[in-house]
């Protein structure tokens, strides 16, 4: 506010305004103690590979399905999973006592409000590849997508099969915020995931599914929830 405005206020009334309109902070997983924030700095200031740095600009308009924008590298695109299932923590409501589950993959392009997702069993390198195959499928032709993604072990061994218009950027080590895909789960199951039971692992997944397909049916919550300012000046 300060900045755009040059208007000072207590945090205390900025809150209370914007619970007033109806908005709700959202925020990533707890915190990390042993988070080095020097690292998260200067992860902000250069991400993007010198390798992917300075590539001229293909033609922007390509079809439907372009994901990220048309440019021969990318850095707008984030990607991380979230689980769902019975046995499910609810704050203040019912607790489902079974065990099925489901992981719902996803990518986002905050710039054109655009993701891919894919709703499956398990975390590893196998779901992990069929994601980033969907993804690739997603990517304008001759564009290359870059997506941030944490250091979990399925994310970066040498097993992955990464297609050839992908790059990967590995984040920092304990910094869940640096990645706006946090963000975009918890809003998810705060609005359609949360305080519910789950009848069949069938009906975890079609409601994984509809949930997604929410999400990409609404591009502006993604600009929104997903846009980082240093992210969009890589």
């Amino acid at each position: 506010l300060h900045y755009e405005f040059a208007v000072s206020i207590d945090t205390t009334t900025v809150g209370r305004e914007l619970k007033r309109l109806g908005y709700v902070k959202l925020t990533a997983r707890p915190r990390h103690h042993a988070q080095n924030e020097l690292a998260m700095e200067a992860f902000k200031k250069g991400a993007l590979p010198p390798s992917l740095q300075g590539q001229s600009n293909s033609p922007e308009g390509h079809a439907d399905r372009d994901l990220v924008p048309g440019r021969s590298a990318d850095r707008a695109e984030e990607q991380d999973h979230a689980a769902l299932g019975q046995a499910w923590d609810t704050a203040l409501g019912t607790k489902d006592q079974r065990t099925k589950s489901a992981y719902i993959f996803g990518a986002i392009c905050p710039e054109h409000g655009k993701g891919a997702g894919l709703v499956l069993p398990f975390c590893n390198t196998e779901t992990m590849t069929l994601h980033l195959t969907e993804i690739a499928l997603a990517v304008a032709p001759g564009a290359h997508a870059v997506i941030l993604m944490d250091q979990a072990g399925w994310h970066m061994t040498d097993k992955l099969d990464v297609p050839c218009n992908i790059s990967i950027i590995a984040l920092p080590a304990k910094c869940p915020e640096l990645n706006p895909v946090e963000n975009i789960w918890q809003f998810m199951r705060d609005n359609w995931l949360s305080n519910r039971v789950f009848t069949s692992h069938d009906n975890i997944v079609d409601l994984c599914c509809e949930a997604w397909n929410k999400l990409i049916d609404q591009p502006w919550r993604i600009m929104t929830i997903g846009h980082r300012k240093w992210a969009s000046e890589l």
